[in-house]
């Protein structure tokens, strides 16, 4: 038995319980993939907050908390300027709110970069604070030493390579990577270094998908992809783009849904009620009970 966190959805709070331990585990993940096959891919969005956490995990294999929640929920340019306390917070939010995926946390820009000690000192907080399974970092084998010296000390990691936005500055902008056969040389050669490294996962971000299946055949590790290739072991798209919260979105995402549109409708329904004054409602008031005759 393990204490984990039930969210109660008529208050929203998190009330620690006993619960049975149920998570997938990061070996199961890395089991997946056999003889260099997968049977059932791997599921995976993205999540900032102990309730979407909740939503999503019966149907996650793993839930990934991204620096990216520094565009989609505090409305920054890049993911560059997200700081690790702002990681620590949202991971823990969303370990509170599931039970079932396996959580990943990303490392932001900066706190990994400089040393393999630097990467465990930030890792480690990461884990011990947030209560998560593993951390994904950026880059290819410049950073292989790194992702070793973590693995060695007991810290799963997910490899990130292909198109990483933390280094937006120096790529460019966001476009499809490995278009030259010498940049898909290099990232073929960063995804070999980083799963050589003990990475259990690589994710595989915005390059053509003839790379991306290829790197996916050569891999033992299983991929996950994102702008890549349906050939990629696992997916992984950010939550609010898939929800359809945004007008654009990169080209590799599909909307399932339409959510932005219908919280603009349920957001003009309550304002006209609140203005013609049918909101609030006897039912949602509290009117004192009459006092008995006599």
């Amino acid at each position: 038995m393990s204490t984990t966190f039930t969210l109660d959805t008529s208050t929203s709070r998190a009330h620690p319980v006993p619960e049975p331990v149920r998570r997938l585990t990061v070996p199961s993940i890395r089991g997946r993939k056999k003889n260099g096959e997968t049977a059932e891919p791997i599921v995976m969005l993205t999540a900032y907050t102990a309730r979407m956490a909740q939503l999503l995990d019966p149907h996650c294999d793993m839930l990934l908390v991204g620096d990216s929640l520094g565009q989609v929920i505090y409305g920054l340019d890049t993911t560059v300027r997200v700081t690790l306390d702002l990681m620590v917070a949202h991971g823990a939010a969303v370990v509170r709110g599931s039970y079932r995926s396996v959580v990943v946390v990303d490392l932001p820009f900066g706190t990994y970069e400089a040393s393999p000690e630097q990467a465990f000192e930030s890792a480690s907080r990461v884990l011990r604070e947030t209560g998560c399974a593993a951390v994904k970092l950026e880059g290819g084998e410049v950073l292989a030493p790194t992702i070793a010296f973590l693995v060695q000390r007991g810290i799963p990691v997910v490899a990130h390579v292909g198109l990483t936005p933390q280094a937006v500055n120096a790529l460019g902008g966001y476009g499809a990577r490995g278009r030259s056969e010498a940049e898909a040389a290099k990232i073929r050669a960063d995804a070999r270094a980083v799963a050589d490294a003990g990475a259990f996962a690589v994710v595989i971000e915005g390059v053509m998908e003839p790379l991306a299946r290829q790197i996916t055949g050569e891999l033992s590790c299983p991929t996950i992809g994102i702008g890549a290739s349906p050939a990629c072991d696992g997916q992984v798209l950010v939550v609010d783009d898939m929800l359809g919260m945004f007008e654009r979105v990169p080209r590799f995402v599909r909307r399932f849904d339409d959510l932005a549109a219908r919280i603009d409708t349920a957001a003009a329904s309550y304002a006209g009620a609140v203005r013609d004054r049918s909101f609030p409602g006897e039912a949602e008031l509290y009117i004192p009970k009459a006092k008995a005759a006599g």
